[in-house]
């Protein structure tokens, strides 16, 4: 464990620890860019996504609290469809296949992207149980790497209160 004050290698570079929580992923710290492909086979990387909020939902078919949280993430992406931001779900399935049928078959909206076995976004966010919400800014900047989920009331609460929204 690290205290703060303290410093920790990631990827060669080093961070500072806060309360617990590494420096990087505080609000207004710049979000990893991510890049992965689409269920259609699109590249889609968070620079594609500048100028909008983006709620990243991080997750897996095979994930029982995951799948739980689908209908009331569908049912956020139907409200906030006129705002400006874009519902990014990531996957890291290991068969990207069976998430490819998962994903055509719930019908599920939003921007549906395939990390499999890539687990670049899992180690920067640190991300150690799924599901795991994310909401960065316009500018690509980390608002809460711990967003609520969309089945918590408050989450609507806060994605309404967003600047420019």
């Amino acid at each position: 464990m690290v205290r703060a004050g303290e410093s920790q290698s990631f990827h060669g570079q080093y961070v500072e620890k806060v309360d617990g929580q590494p420096k990087r992923l505080e609000s207004g710290q710049p979000s990893f860019n991510f890049r992965y492909l689409d269920v259609n086979g699109k590249w889609v990387s968070l620079k594609d996504l500048k100028g909008k909020y983006v709620y990243i939902d991080v997750w897996a078919t095979w994930c029982g609290p995951c799948k739980a949280e689908i209908p009331y993430l569908k049912a956020l992406e139907k409200e906030m469809k006129r705002k400006k931001i874009v519902f990014v779900s990531i996957s890291i399935d290991e068969n990207k296949k069976e998430w490819k049928t998962f994903v055509e078959m719930e019908k599920l909206g939003g921007i549906q992207l395939y990390a499999g076995k890539v687990k670049d976004l899992v180690s920067f966010y640190e991300i150690d149980a799924i599901p795991r919400f994310i909401l960065l800014d316009k500018k690509g900047n980390i608002v809460n790497a711990f967003m609520t989920r969309p089945s918590d009331k408050k989450t609507k609460e806060t994605l309404m209160t967003l600047k420019g929204i």
